[in-house]
């Protein structure tokens, strides 16, 4: 498979859904902007990605590091900053086989998700590293949680979107 990146539309469509994802999220959890703002979190999208961020079998992968607020601080106040790493050829490449998605509902499914896991990292609900069945199940939980945001939402094609990943709520396989 090709490996390439957003075009300039594209980069404007990831903006447009990054935004509809974060007032649905918050507007979920019932977020003040305070609490939005010490969620710690970017967006790479393949152009910014290193090759070890480039991965097979995903729409984005959830990479996550520390930033502390100065070089002498000690590493107590460090606080934990996400990235969401969009991999743009496998999400265009789900596109030109399903011409029934669209760019923008796809997106927002895949952000809205990766927030619900930065929402619950952020929270303590859910450990970063976890394997096996517990990430299973984490994984069933945040589809899950991600298709009560936004099964309401009205944007054209997203029924369509959520629908294609029912399955994803209810087993172990998680695309995203």
């Amino acid at each position: 498979m090709a490996i390439w990146p957003f075009n300039s539309q594209d980069i404007f469509t990831v903006g447009e859904a990054l935004g509809i994802a974060e007032e649905n999220t918050g507007d979920f959890f019932k977020f003040s902007l305070a609490q939005w703002k010490r969620l710690r979190y970017g967006v790479k999208t393949l152009s910014d990605l290193s090759e070890s961020e480039i991965v097979h079998g995903a729409f984005a992968v959830l990479g996550k590091g520390s930033k502390g607020v100065s070089l002498f601080d000690p590493k107590s106040s460090a606080r934990d900053f996400y990235f969401i790493c969009l991999q743009d050829h496998h999400i265009l490449d789900a596109l030109n086989r399903d011409k029934n998605l669209g760019l923008l509902p796809l997106l927002v499914y895949v952000f809205t998700h990766e927030l619900v896991h930065i929402v619950r990292f952020c929270n303590f609900a859910q450990r970063f590293e976890v394997t096996g069945k517990e990430r299973d199940k984490e994984e069933r939980i945040v589809h899950q949680t991600t298709y009560q945001i936004l099964k309401d939402l009205s944007l054209r094609k997203m029924a369509y979107v959520l629908d294609s990943y029912e399955n994803h709520r209810v087993c172990g396989f998680a695309l995203c």
